[in-house]
């Protein structure tokens, strides 16, 4: 039995990856167990490895230092290139009326840290893993960690401490949102199943009475107007067809028109009579609409149109379709001239049979040629995360400079390469299912090395007095500013439950949470506000928790 003493204690690469392997393995497995409907999910790896710490288990600190950042790099750099696309478009949509609320939960959160650190007695680094523990956000754990080494301080205490609150920062959330929807949350408050498709994109018909129009092609009337919408059809005498840029509008014609809800008041002004039909329910057939054009969604696949404008490849006058939406990284877009294509965007092409066929030529729809992950634009973005990380950015007032850091800069140049990259011609694509890989495996690989680093000392810090002060303090910073600020979210903003809940998650980086929203809300709407909010506010814990810990230190 030598053999497996030497495999899983003496310290080599080979028993590195095999301790690791062996700690997420039983941690995904724990993580799934649901107790009253919650589970832990990936976050039960830290647990595991906190319990293989402190038994004794360890491997080499230089590939433990090693795995960890390489875990919290690949984690963080992958999150920032899935968001990436869909990024600023919901930023530009409904993202302030998103962003102000989770701001206020950061803000009010840290500013209580520092408050109860001086009430309480509690060292401000012990108190930086207190907060992150208690917002789950092992990124700025590692930014917090890595300053307090830049400034010549011991780096395990906040480890210590966000491994005691971490546990409750998962679940208080979901405590914060099932106090909200019993106590304060009305029918009223919670979106339909389709309510994500309808904050988007909103889709009405329009019968032309305004006489002003009458006589004037689409082009003119989208220039003269300057607001956001596509006609997608046109019916005239009985008979429907595909308005091209030149088309002349007539009196009585009926347009069905693919525009946001913010404008559908001024197009009324516009167009005329608004018909009744509701087109935006889930389950419309829309080939069965007419019977001489269909729709069909086309997957871009080709590289030359990576970063092309919509309106550069003339398909509408061309070839007589239409594109009404794009859907990109679970954001729909509207289709309009000035819209970068991107590889993997989603087209939906109304037209007739060979048209839509013709089309599906250029644009590619080979599915297949998308499985294959364009690593270049991967390393690009690590070097180029890493090299933003290690720039310190000099404040007034503060004698040491500040950096992202391993978990900042990565995270905002995936941002900015996915969002980017495209109109360089970087294929920045990666399938949903190859993002989630890097990311579950680079989380994994950073809970159970931080783990073990904390196991060491983990226990007898329970049992110290100040542990039942930690864990009282960590619940405080979770569900104080969750519950406030989702009630002023609810009640003055007039937000949704749904969206509510999701910049609720984001802001505190709890997926744990968003995991239980999705279960228990119809609708997208908890993912679309969580992706919107999460990749800000977790650059501003990262940042904020360095700034705190270099002006209290």
């Amino acid at each position: 039995m030598d053999w497996i003493r030497s495999l899983l204690f003496e310290h080599s690469a080979l028993q590195a990856v095999v301790v690791l392997s062996l700690i997420s393995t039983l941690g995904i497995g724990l993580g799934r167990i649901r107790i009253c409907g919650i589970s832990l999910g990936t976050a039960f790896i830290f647990f595991v490895g906190i319990l293989a710490g402190h038994f004794g288990l360890s491997i080499d600190p230089a590939m433990l230092a090693y795995a960890e950042s390489f875990g919290l790099i690949i984690f963080v750099y992958a999150l920032g290139l899935q968001v990436g696309p869909g990024f600023f478009s919901s930023l530009r949509s409904d993202g302030i009326r998103l962003v102000t609320p989770a701001l206020l939960v950061l803000f009010i959160g840290t500013a209580a840290a520092i408050g109860l650190s001086f009430a309480c007695n509690v060292p401000i680094a012990d108190m930086s893993g207190i907060l992150c523990g208690a917002t789950t956000n092992t990124p700025a754990l590692g930014a917090a960690q890595q300053m307090l080494l830049q400034m010549g301080h011991e780096a395990n205490g906040p480890a210590l401490s966000c491994a005691l609150t971490y546990p409750l920062g998962v679940v208080g959330v979901i405590l914060a949102i099932v106090f909200l929807r019993k106590c304060f949350v009305r029918p009223a408050d919670l979106p339909g199943p389709d309510a994500e498709h309808r904050k988007n994109v909103f889709i009405a018909s329009f019968r032309l009475t305004n006489p002003a129009i009458f006589g004037q092609s689409v082009h003119e009337i989208a220039q003269q107007s300057q607001h956001r919408f596509v006609i997608s059809r046109l019916w005239r005498d009985g008979r429907v067809s595909i308005p091209t840029s030149d088309k002349t509008l007539q009196q009585n014609d009926v347009i069905l028109v693919i525009t946001t809800p913010a404008e559908t008041d001024a197009l009324r002004l516009i167009f005329g009579e608004q018909e009744q039909k509701d087109w935006n329910a889930e389950n419309i057939d829309w080939n069965a609409i007419d019977s001489q054009l269909i729709s069909q969604r086309i997957l871009v696949t080709r590289p030359e149109i990576n970063g092309k404008r919509l309106s550069s490849l003339r398909l509408r006058n061309n070839y007589g379709i239409n594109i009404s939406r794009v859907y990109r990284s679970g954001v729909q877009l509207l289709a309009t001239p000035d819209l970068l294509l991107q590889l993997g965007d989603r087209l939906t092409v109304v037209g007739e049979a060979e048209d839509i066929r013709r089309v599906e030529k250029i644009l590619g729809n080979a599915v297949k040629s998308l499985n294959e992950p364009n690593l270049i634009a991967v390393f690009i973005g690590l070097i180029l995360g890493l090299t933003l990380g290690s720039i310190p950015i000099a404040i007034p007032g503060i004698s040491i400079p500040v950096k992202l850091g391993l978990a900042g800069g990565p995270i905002i140049v995936g941002i900015l390469i996915g969002t980017f990259g495209p109109r360089l011609h970087m294929i920045t694509y990666t399938t949903q299912s190859a993002n989630l890989m890097l990311r579950a495996l680079g989380l994994s690989m950073y809970l159970a090395c931080l783990g073990m680093d904390a196991g060491a000392h983990f226990f007898e810090t329970v049992m110290r007095p100040e542990g039942a002060l930690w864990l009282g303090l960590g619940f405080l910073l979770t569900f104080v500013p969750v519950v406030a600020v989702g009630l002023l979210a609810l009640r003055v903003q007039h937000l949704d439950f749904g969206s509510v809940t999701g910049l609720l998650c984001g802001s505190m980086a709890n997926p744990m949470a968003l995991n239980y929203a999705n279960d228990t809300i119809e609708g997208d709407n908890p993912s679309v506000s969580y992706a919107t909010v999460y990749p800000v506010c977790m650059f501003l814990r990262v940042i904020l928790i360095q700034i705190m810990l270099m002006l209290l230190l």
